[in-house]
């Protein structure tokens, strides 16, 4: 007798997105028009509150976008590769890595 195999419509998601691949997916529902201001980006996606980490830690895209010296964007990708550097503090002064999570376990 053979077991059935899994099926591929679970509840469980396979991968969480955070950082820009999380801000890409809000990028791609809004109507921006390049070239773009900060305050014409954060109009358009709403502010919306963009996962930097696994453990669901976010920070909102007017808050990421302040970190940068620059305030017009030529095209969506310069946006992306502008604001990589900022997701990746962030991720990396959380402390939400494996170290962090084993503090946040131990009782002092």
């Amino acid at each position: 007798m053979a077991a059935r195999p899994p099926q591929q419509n679970t509840s469980s998601p396979d991968s969480i997105e955070f950082g820009i691949a999380a801000l890409v997916d809000h990028l791609d529902h809004a109507d921006i028009e390049y070239p773009a201001t900060s305050d014409e980006i954060v109009h358009e996606l709403g502010d919306p509150a963009i996962p930097y980490d696994g453990a669901s830690n976010t920070v909102a895209v007017s808050e990421a976008l302040d970190q940068l010296p620059k305030r017009t964007f030529d095209s969506e990708s310069e946006l992306l590769d502008t604001l990589h550097p900022v997701f990746e503090e962030y991720r990396v002064s959380s402390g939400s890595g494996f170290l962090g999570r084993l503090r946040g376990l131990l009782p002092f």
